[in-house]
């Protein structure tokens, strides 16, 4: 097929831009990761839906896609900004009496699972800190090297002050030195810091700290910025074409990322940056001060909570599905489906309503997916096909527009339900391109599937009910109104719904 001609918000520059690749039709594109020290929370799962809809429209606009996504698994401690506080993974490690390892194991089942269970499909490549400590300490060296960087103490330090003298530390940001500076508090211990917005590229390992690693500065560990930096330009080379990650990552994270990467190599790394938004509950910024985070176990049916055994995956223990700020639980595809009507850059509001609302959306579509396969084409057609496919690609080609891209879909959903009851009709050629798009949007690009799982009670029900139907059909075809009439009704007071159309007569269970 033709590569489509993509436009993508740039957090660099503030605006939309036309995708031109550094080599196509390849792309590059690294993705923040999760760090293993908790269970996966739904407001990773929003940012890690948004970048598989990418990935999964770039690859199927034509494009050959390196997504490399990693995993942190050393050096985020617990005070990000200030870079200080304890590993958080050697924290949990020490608290429940396991090697970090263990603790990171524990944490990389669920998190994969979780992807799974939503459909979201793996990167093409996913490195952890751990794993890439030489590449990490060689471009410390090479940062210090070119004058960007100190050694106090053991501890080698990223000069942002002196970085900034010949480069705009706060590009991405849009916040200049001395604002940052100002907007910084003063903490213990950065004395040994030549400016308080310096950042920890190396840190020294006290006596108590887990995870250590020799180094030409002594025994210590990689700070938590210098990951992505070593291990995109490893896997993407000095400059390459997409980074994302949430948009809480831009002040500090991604900031500190473009100063070591043009501090290293001189170049800048990145051509467009991309950033999710954040969550809210019923209105509410969600934090877990407030008491409003929550995790998909809590939400998702047919999900599991972790055992109390640190090494236990979700699926090792029993069924959840429950959070006292809902007031049930929901399918996997029906959350995932519920993202998606929300543009990746605007705010996410969780509620009630809006889920329960998403439901029956998504069980429409996913029943007009069903429907579409049953339709007969005619000469001709009533509807113009060509036009709802085009408005799908335009949709996506801006910014990865899923919200409008759902919504000419659900015009597809009318037209297909027209076509059921026979107020519209649809050429072969048009039948095959309606039945293409669907196909195509709803599953390869938004990654939306069924979920009905046949059991023998299901084969059972509908067996039944085809015979129901095979004698309520027989009794009208012999003027039997009475019984025919007896047996809608019937199933009407069960809450199974029966439609008669040219097509046949089809049944479906009330919500």
């Amino acid at each position: 097929m033709t590569i489509q001609q993509i436009e993508i918000y740039n957090t660099l520059t503030r605006k939309k831009e036309k995708f031109v690749p550094i080599n196509p039709p390849f792309v590059g594109m690294y993705v923040c990761g999760p760090t293993l020290y908790s269970d996966v929370h739904i407001g990773n799962c929003r940012t890690f839906i948004s970048f598989d809809l990418i990935y999964r429209y770039l690859v199927h606009a034509g494009y050959k896609v390196r997504y490399v996504r990693n995993i942190t698994d050393v050096g985020h401690l617990e005070d990000e900004v200030a870079g200080a506080g304890e590993d958080r993974i050697g924290k949990q490690a020490r608290l429940k009496k396991l090697e970090p390892m263990e603790i990171i194991q524990r944490y990389a089942f669920g998190f994969r699972e979780v992807m799974s269970i939503l459909n979201i499909l793996p990167p093409s490549i996913e490195p952890t800190a751990s794993g890439h400590i030489p590449e990490q300490i060689e471009m410390t060296q090479k940062i210090m090297e070119k004058g960007f960087a100190y050694e106090k103490d053991g501890n080698i330090y990223f000069d942002v002050e002196k970085f900034s003298k010949t480069n705009n530390y706060g590009i991405l940001s849009g916040r200049n030195i001395e604002d940052q500076l100002d907007n910084t508090r003063t903490l213990d211990g950065q004395e040994e810091k030549k400016g308080r917005l310096d950042f920890a590229l190396w840190k020294k390992a006290k006596p108590e700290h887990i995870m250590r690693w020799n180094s030409p500065w002594g025994i210590g560990f990689p700070g938590w910025h210098i990951e992505c930096s070593a291990m995109s330009q490893k896997y993407l080379g000095e400059t390459f074409d997409i980074h994302g990650g949430g948009m809480d990552l831009i002040p500090t994270h991604h900031t500190n990322e473009i100063a070591q990467s043009v501090g290293c190599c001189g170049v800048v790394p990145v051509r467009y940056w991309v950033h999710t938004n954040m969550l809210t509950l019923n209105g509410q910024k969600m934090s877990r001060s407030l008491g409003n985070v929550f995790l998909p176990v809590e939400l998702f049916t047919g999900m599991k909570l972790a055992a109390d055994s640190p090494t236990a995956t979700p699926s090792q223990a029993k069924l959840e599905g429950k959070h006292p700020l809902f007031e049930k639980a929901y399918s996997p595809m029906c959350v995932r489906f519920f993202i998606l009507q929300t543009h990746y850059r605007s705010t996410l509001d969780f509620s009630n309503e809006a889920l329960q609302a998403s439901e029956k959306g998504f069980e429409r579509l996913m029943n007009a997916v069903n429907t579409l396969e049953k339709l007969k084409p005619s000469e001709k057609s009533s509807a113009d096909i060509k036009s709802l496919h085009a408005k799908c690609y335009a949709a996506m080609n801006d910014d990865f527009n899923s919200p409008i891209l759902l919504a000419h879909l659900f015009d597809g959903v009318k037209i297909i339900n027209s076509i059921h009851a026979g107020t519209a009709i649809v050429s072969k050629e048009d039948l095959t391109l309606l039945k293409k798009t669907f196909r195509d949007f709803v599953f390869d690009v938004l990654g939306l599937k069924e979920e009905k799982e046949t059991s023998n009670n299901d084969e059972l029900a509908n067996n039944l009910m085809n015979l129901v139907l095979e004698i309520r059909n027989e009794a009208k075809s012999k003027k039997d109104f009475s019984t025919s009439d007896k047996i809608r009704d019937g199933l009407a007071k069960a809450k199974i719904s029966i439609k008669d159309s040219k097509e046949g007569t089809t049944w479906e269970i009330e919500n």
